[in-house]
């Protein structure tokens, strides 16, 4: 293990005590960055000079005594979440160029704690595939499996936390884009309540989120980045919180969800490596039962329809020579949005509705749903779906997307490995506004894990 292996908390416990400075760990992060970046393919617009200079600012403010609480922490943030003075090319190349003229809000608020901002992340075309394909970014891979992808739409920032790229990585989310690949990378990601960060362009369902090796890092990078931002009407002031991953909460109701009830069947591996997760609550003295279904075909049905009428909207709006750039998965999606009526449009925008109501209803009898993230471990890194079927790209998204429709917050933390060595990722989602217990439940759960496996190409 080296520098670019230490933990947010470590590293800022070491920088407290002057055991280690800010400079020093960039350049182990840099260091490792250009020895794995040619076969994973994580970052974009990555910046060691402007690193190097905001390393050395920080280690002035700890000898100071003026630090923040991310102070010196090296940090990527995922392509979409706009920083000054870099373009925002949304995974394509249909898009032009042009500098960003302010950080979003979720990039403001980690430089104002300090820390590091050192390169970008990739993302998919548009961030609408769980995968890293992209007519604009090299294709991510996930560092467990170079033949496999890092998920998506947050695959920089999830193969960059796997392989060590600093600590803290801050992805977006709609339908599973934190927490597939998360799962699928081995980490912690979680999409909090919807607002908890300021998104600074708000859309139904989209979220910002760290992504991390550990749950207690996870929290350090949520309580940084939470709070109100005028640039984000749906966003609330910091709720006071606590993580706690030393024990369950008493009384703990755990509802267990093992099959979607649509979509691409689950894995057996996955289903026992869940499970196995199950057993350890339960051990602890949480009551576990088993449920059904939360959501409907008809219910995801409706919102790929709404979701294709969308894209196929933006789309349509580009000029003819950049629309023809857009990658031809994504086009053949929306390809069948003009044959949607009214009708269909809106009956696929009340869906999110009723996915949330299902979702509430689940929340008035457990305190948490544990279930897969994914039904399936990492697929080939070239495929744009799992499908490999652009008529039908969210037959694996059934277990995440029902929590961005309904707001509520959601991790994941790894429970396992395939017969591959693949890893398996549990989800764990809480009421409203219950984000540190979701996480301290991941890191409970990590905590009590007997078999551990090194980090891949560390």
């Amino acid at each position: 293990m080296t520098l670019a292996d230490l933990t947010a908390t470590e590293l800022v416990s070491k920088y407290r005590d002057r055991a280690l400075s800010p400079v020093e760990v960039i350049e182990d992060v840099l260091a490792r960055v250009e020895e794995l970046e040619p076969r994973i393919c994580a970052t974009y617009a990555l910046d060691p000079d402007g690193a190097r200079a905001a390393a050395q600012e920080s280690e002035g403010r700890w000898r100071d005594g003026t630090a923040g609480p991310l102070d010196g922490v090296p940090v990527t943030v995922k392509e979409n979440i706009a920083t000054r003075g870099t373009p925002v090319p949304q995974g394509t190349a249909a898009t032009e160029l042009i500098p960003a003229t302010e950080d979003a809000p979720a990039a403001a608020r980690l430089r104002e704690a300090g820390a590091v901002i050192f390169s970008k992340t990739t993302m998919p075309e548009y961030g609408m595939l769980s995968s890293g394909v992209s007519t604009f970014h090299h294709l991510t891979r996930n560092p467990w499996d170079l033949s496999k992808t890092a998920g998506g739409s947050s695959a920089g920032a999830a193969a960059a936390a796997a392989a060590g790229y600093g600590p803290i990585h801050v992805g977006t989310d709609i339908g599973g884009s934190i927490r597939l690949p998360a799962g699928w990378c081995g980490i912690v990601g979680i999409k909090p309540t919807h607002g908890r960060i300021a998104v600074g362009n708000p859309y139904p369902g989209r979220a910002i989120g760290p992504l991390t090796r550990t749950a207690r890092d996870a929290a350090l990078a949520l309580s940084v980045m939470s709070g109100y931002d005028s640039r984000d009407h749906t966003s609330f002031p910091s709720t006071p919180e606590s993580y706690d991953d030393s024990a369950l909460p008493d009384g703990l109701r755990v509802a267990l969800l093992l099959d979607a009830g649509f979509g691409l069947p689950v894995d057996p591996e996955v289903t026992a490596a869940v499970s196995a997760a199950a057993a350890v609550f339960e051990k602890a003295g949480a009551t576990v039962e088993p449920i059904g279904p939360i959501i409907t075909r008809e219910m995801l049905d409706g919102l790929d329809r709404f979701w294709r009428v969308r894209s196929a909207v933006d789309i349509a709006a580009l000029p003819e020579d950049r629309r023809a750039k857009v990658l031809p998965q994504i086009r053949s999606w929306v390809s069948t949005a003009g044959d949607l009526s009214g009708f269909d449009v809106f009956h696929g925008y009340s869906q999110m509705g009723a996915m949330a109501a299902a979702v509430t209803a689940i929340f008035t009898s457990y305190d948490v749903i544990l279930s897969p993230v994914a039904p399936i471990t990492a697929f080939p890194a070239e495929l744009a779906y799992p499908t490999d079927d652009p008529s039908k790209p969210f037959e694996h998204i059934a277990f995440t997307v029902p929590y961005n429709m309904s707001a509520h917050p959601a991790t994941t933390v790894n429970v396992g490995w395939s017969a591959a060595g693949l890893p398996i990722g549990a989800q764990l989602a809480v009421p409203h506004h219950q984000d540190l217990t979701a996480l301290g439940l991941a890191g409970y759960l990590d905590s009590q894990r007997t078999e551990r496996r090194n980090w891949p190409m560390g």
